[in-house]
């Protein structure tokens, strides 16, 4: 049977979120992200981001995501013809508005219709976009935010602009951002607290306590 999830308080505040999810070697980050990812990426349609500072790193990130069969994902990288950048943001943004449709509702089902075809699960799956720094939506050359629910940095910024940047191109209002942090990083997080004036909680135990009530 079919639970409906009614989403908390979180998921309809125009304040966006800060959390990060610390780790203590560099080894178990990608590990992590994708037992992360096993649970966010089961709510249907929705569209998560997750930013890499190198071309290595979203290559591996893709690789490890490949194994999850509930996520649609594509990656921007630099070498993407301008055609298929397009397509990826425009089924993207497809999918942002799917999820806010969802959302008027106040409600998420969870699970799949067991009649449904496999185009119409592979519509309702979450949408993920991998994205390095250098290949984020241009907003100053008329391209829109991608306007995520999640954007995960897999890499965390150790400059404000460039985690002020990620922002903007890539999460709604009222979306949540989850920091990747490995043991001596905590230093750089708490400078990009102080000099962008949020605060960054960590992450808690039970991820679905950021969702639903």
């Amino acid at each position: 049977s079919k639970t409906p999830l009614l989403w908390s308080y979180y998921s309809f505040g125009s304040q966006q979120l800060h959390f990060y999810l610390a780790v203590d070697r560099p080894q178990f980050k990608m590990e992590t992200v994708v037992e992360l990812l096993g649970v966010l990426g089961r709510r249907p349609w929705l569209p998560i981001v997750v930013c890499c500072s190198s071309r290595d790193e979203l290559d591996a990130v893709c690789s490890s995501l490949s194994t999850l069969p509930y996520i649609s994902f594509a990656a921007l990288y630099s070498d993407l013809g301008e055609r298929e950048r397009a397509s990826v943001l425009d089924k993207f943004r497809q999918a942002t508005i799917n999820w806010n449709q969802q959302l008027n509702s106040a409600v998420v089902e969870e699970g799949l219709e067991e009649s449904e075809t496999r185009e119409e699960e592979d519509e309702k799956k979450s949408h993920l976009v991998v994205v390095t720094d250098v290949c984020l939506p241009m907003l100053s050359s008329g391209e829109s935010s991608l306007s995520s629910r999640v954007l995960i940095n897999y890499e965390l910024p150790t400059k404000k602009e460039t985690y002020t940047r990620r922002l903007t191109s890539c999460l709604a209002s009222g979306g949540i951002v989850i920091n990747m942090v490995v043991g001596g990083e905590v230093t750089t997080l708490r400078s990009l607290e102080e000099s962008s004036g949020i605060i960054i909680a960590e992450m808690p135990i039970n991820v679905y306590i950021i969702f639903i009530p």
